[in-house]
């Protein structure tokens, strides 16, 4: 989506928000969703709009992982690093997705549909080891099945 677009919607969710400071996440959120990262100009804009210093806002949006100033992929593979993920294979899952898509964590394929990244927890201990892809979970994975869901995404994207 180009900047101005994506400005756009910034613009409506500020005014959602009657301008007030807690429209940064949602807005930080918007703007992740849109064009894809937060770039300097994204910040600078969601801070004159909520009139705050641009460090405020910047500090806020590295804070959390989900949160990217580079562009990624159109497919973000998300790996828990957390302990139980660890225990239960998380190193050969992401050995099988580097593998697959002959990339390493924090890549983005040259087609620009995949980025690998870690992430510390994903809060789904219970189905170890687990991963996201964008807003969709996956878990108790084995290094073939993670091979099954990338080519399930590949023949989607041919599809359309």
């Amino acid at each position: 989506m180009p900047l101005q677009k994506c400005k756009e919607e910034l613009e409506k969710t500020l005014k959602e928000h009657n301008f007030e400071k807690e429209a940064l996440i949602p807005c930080l959120h918007a703007a992740q969703e849109k064009y894809g990262c937060l770039t300097e100009e994204v910040i600078s804009f969601l801070a004159e709009g909520l009139k705050l210093p641009r460090v405020e806002v910047y500090s806020t949006a590295s804070f959390y992982s989900m949160f990217t100033f580079e562009q990624t992929g159109e497919y973000v593979i998300r790996i828990c690093e957390s302990l139980p993920c660890y225990l239960n294979g998380s190193k050969q899952i992401l050995d099988a997705l580097s593998k697959e898509l002959n990339i390493k964590t924090g890549q983005t394929t040259q087609d620009k549909k995949f980025t690998i990244e870690s992430v510390s927890c994903l809060g789904l201990c219970d189905k170890a080891p687990a991963m996201m892809i964008n807003d969709e979970i996956y878990g108790n994975l084995t290094p073939e099945r993670v091979k099954e869901i990338i080519l399930e995404l590949k023949k989607r994207d041919v599809e359309i």
